[in-house]
């Protein structure tokens, strides 16, 4: 008697434990049912070349993430576009030896989202989203920022297909 009891709640506590997790799509839709079109990104920001990457992470994460499909010829349900608008580099750490000298860097890119249902013009995202990573810098910055330029779009293009995924229709 007394091991039915704790088998039953045992039962119990396992399966509840797992009742509110959702398989798929956490914003009603079901998977695929709508079609994302991304523009590429304009840069007002003085680094050159950022738009490339940060548009092909935004697709690339959205495509991973499953609840929308890509649309390729500008006939997507939404249509999302953004502006980037600031690349800072602030030093993180310092040479032991010498303060002076910076050892590494906190890279942050901020984009301005926006997201238009095409059929109806209504704004389901306008948010700032950003991407973040740190560079350790050795003897050249140029080329320790150019590497890290990848890793800071995939952070930003996880936030933004995040932001894009939960937004509401």
């Amino acid at each position: 008697m007394r091991f039915c009891a704790s088998f039953s709640l045992f039962a119990a506590v396992l399966l509840t434990g797992c009742a509110g997790y959702r398989l798929g799509p956490t914003n009603g839709l079901r998977a695929g049912e709508k079609s994302v079109q991304v523009n590429p990104f304009v840069n007002s920001t003085l680094e050159p070349r950022l738009s490339e990457p940060i548009t092909l992470e935004v697709r690339k994460r959205l495509q991973q993430d499953g609840t929308y499909r890509l649309a390729s010829h500008d006939d997507g349900d939404l249509i999302v576009s953004g502006v980037i608008t600031r690349f800072v580099r602030s030093p993180l750490s310092f040479q032991p030896n010498d303060v002076l000298t910076v050892r590494d860097y906190n890279l942050t890119i901020s984009a301005q989202i926006v997201a238009v249902e095409r059929s109806t013009g209504k704004t389901n995202v306008n948010r700032i989203v950003r991407g973040r990573t740190t560079v350790r810098v050795g003897n050249d910055l140029g080329s320790a920022e150019r590497q890290a330029i990848p890793l800071v779009a995939a952070d930003l293009g996880r936030n933004a297909a995040a932001a894009i995924a939960d937004g509401t229709w």
